[in-house]
């Protein structure tokens, strides 16, 4: 069969449109998980997956899963899908993009009255961000037996607002049993979030694993005093010692290339310009695709918490979440490379430096992604900017690549 390209204005359309719900006004979208805005990009999603054939099942943990059927109901579909929920300051294609493209290779399906083998299934997954509720790829880390469905619901944010209350409130606590998903194969196309793809001119990043992860919560307990009252060499300051922290963590990172290593949340207690911080809440999060490598960064990381609390300032560490390095499906990844040749467009084999969803789907499903470029490698901002040609090129991919293997035994 020949190569199939999607309609690419209709797959903009549809980008531009959802970007409205949760729009800020440097361009980006502010759509944090089980909002009302969540609600209404939901809501939008669903009408136009019925609207192009398919069925909706909502499960327990709040995924969305929207069926075309394939001449053989008996069989796996072969999935696709990513997230709607964005970041505080996110941009509008990260997470979205991956939606939308699966919806666009089921209308681009229809386009052609093509009738696959395998049904096809475009999955939207529970608060992928982690931003409001921690830690991330929640619905598909439920699927997939990461995490158990009770302690997810049971999820507090930081205004202590129950995860299980919001899917309530908003409509989405569905009924439909959380179990592990069967994929006959799985695809989550997907914008970079890095440089690699623009710097070396490529149109499609063939991506064959993931990095490794570890997140943190880190509680630094000093004393509270007077600012102007308590001499230098007296002071327990939980602010001067989280600034230590900081420091260790990119020492860390940069000591393990390509390893990387964030604090992206901080609060600091009382918070007043006269007082001498006493409680610091932080985050700590450290990066690999090596477990070996990432291993060792954990380790270091421990030492220097030793060393910094001998200055008197407690450093309480919550290592809470972790996953290993993934390594793709080969079949997987060679249907997208193959599909990638057959189109004509520039490529590479790159590995995922964030977690996606696909990368907690890896466990049960054989599971690969498509990356295509975004402006200057940005992402978890509202200046993340891509192309329509790139974002064509990408949807044309995953149509192609899942034609495939919905065709396969």
């Amino acid at each position: 069969m020949k190569s199939l390209k999607v309609n690419s204005d209709r797959l903009w359309d549809s980008l531009m449109e959802m970007a409205k719900i949760g729009a800020t006004a440097k361009g980006g979208c502010r759509r944090l998980a089980l909002t009302d805005l969540d609600k209404q990009g939901r809501e939008l999603y669903i009408k136009w997956a019925e609207e192009a054939g398919c069925t909706v099942k909502v499960d327990q943990v709040g995924n969305i899963m929207c069926t075309r059927p394939g001449e053989d109901m008996s069989l796996a579909p072969v999935g696709t899908g990513s997230h709607l929920d964005t970041q505080p300051s996110g941009g509008k294609f990260d997470g979205v993009f991956g939606v939308l493209a699966g919806l666009e290779v089921v209308r681009s399906l229809n386009d052609h009255n093509i009738k696959t083998k395998h049904p096809i299934e475009i999955s939207v997954w529970t608060n992928e961000e982690g931003s409001r509720f921690a830690p991330a790829m929640m619905g598909s880390g439920v699927v997939s037996g990461r995490f158990t469905l009770q302690e997810i619901l049971d999820t507090t944010d930081v205004d202590g607002i129950r995860l299980g209350d919001e899917l309530e409130r908003i409509g989405f606590a569905g009924t439909h049993p959380v179990r592990e998903r069967d994929f006959h194969a799985f695809f989550e196309a997907h914008i970079e979030q890095g440089p690699y793809l623009e710097a070396e001119e490529k149109q499609i990043g063939v991506v064959t694993g993931g990095q490794g992860q570890r997140w943190y919560n880190a509680t630094l307990t000093g004393r509270e005093s007077h600012a102007g009252t308590t001499p230098m060499h007296l002071r327990n300051d939980a602010l001067i010692a989280s600034a230590q922290l900081t420091l260790k963590v990119e020492e860390i990172a940069k000591a393990h290339p390509p390893g990387c290593g964030t604090v992206g949340f901080m609060q600091v207690l009382p918070n007043s310009r006269n007082t001498i911080p006493g409680n610091i809440e932080m985050s700590l999060d450290l990066r690999h695709p090596i477990d070996e490598e990432l291993t060792a960064m954990d380790t270091e990381l421990k030492a220097a918490i030793a060393e910094i609390q001998a200055q008197g300032v407690d450093i309480a560490l919550d290592p809470f979440w972790y996953y290993e390095p993934i390594h793709f499906n080969t079949d997987c990844v060679d249907a997208v490379r193959q599909a990638t040749v057959d189109l004509g467009y520039e490529h590479m084999d790159i590995i995922a430096g964030a977690g996606h969803d696909a990368c907690y789907v890896a466990d049960f499903a054989p599971t690969s992604m498509i990356f295509t470029p975004c402006l200057n490698g940005i992402s978890h901002n509202e200046i993340e900017s891509t192309t329509q040609e790139e974002c064509e090129a990408g949807s044309s991919v995953l149509l192609n690549a899942m034609l495939k293997m919905a065709e396969s035994v």
